[in-house]
């Protein structure tokens, strides 16, 4: 397990939580709609291990890289938009069915919250996917912002939307740490100039997350929570 280096974490104000891999297990909703989807094209079904390595980087990136599979590129952008209408009306049938909450999420979110610090959910889901998930699961109450992969032009790893939350939340990068499963996470992260932590679990487009260029690895959200009070508290102490 890579270390963390919880030095980092000593002035902590607000953290920046990721959604799918990181609070939710949402593969097997993207596995149910994308075969449908495909059904609809006449398409075998995909196993849920393959889509996994797909997700991340926002739906639309989602459906090429399904097409992609059956279709060349010609053909994939040809079938793209009837693609994307079809799976998108197959995922908010499902939306959160199929989905479970990773251990230690909610005790995690409760212990940032009871600890005062500001949190946002910035995710490359779309918003309205992402908003009726966060409600049905019991997630939404915890976040002041959350933004979506439509909510700015860019989506990340572009820094866009952390940046965002940082005005919104009036606090200098250093004082924030973005929280997520991918590459992704980490690279908005590292261009926004927070600190970054990641969880082992999740999808990160199939590659070992210990090959990504972070502040650490925590097993948990409530083992990141406790590592923030445990930084703040000590730097508060110390003379």
């Amino acid at each position: 397990m890579k270390p963390t280096n919880a030095a980092l974490f000593g002035d902590i104000r607000a953290v920046i939580i990721d959604l799918d891999g990181t609070m939710l297990d949402t593969a097997a909703d993207f596995h149910v709609a994308i075969n449908r989807m495909r059904a609809e094209f006449s398409l075998p079904p995909l196993d849920i291990s393959s889509i996994k390595e797909f997700v991340g980087k926002g739906t639309e990136n989602l459906i090429r890289r399904v097409l992609a599979v059956d279709y060349d590129l010609h053909a994939a952008e040809h079938h793209f938009e009837p693609a994307l209408a079809s799976y998108q009306r197959h995922y908010l049938a499902v939306n959160g069915d199929y989905s479970s909450l990773y251990p230690q999420v909610v005790a995690g979110l409760e212990k940032l919250h009871a600890d005062g610090m500001r949190l946002a959910c910035v995710t490359n889901k779309p918003l309205a996917f992402a908003i009726p998930l966060l409600k049905k699961t019991g997630l939404h109450d915890y976040f002041e912002v959350i933004y979506g992969g439509d909510s700015f032009a860019q989506k990340k790893p572009d820094p866009t939307p952390l940046l965002q939350v940082f005005a919104d939340f009036s606090v200098a990068p250093q004082q924030v740490v973005a929280i997520g499963d991918s590459s992704n996470d980490a690279q908005a992260a590292r261009a926004a100039g927070c600190r970054v932590l990641n969880v082992p679990y999740g999808y990160n487009h199939g590659q070992s997350i210990q090959d990504v260029d972070s502040d650490g690895i925590v097993e948990t959200l409530l083992e990141a929570a406790h590592l923030i009070a445990t930084q703040r508290f000590s730097t508060a102490t110390t003379p």
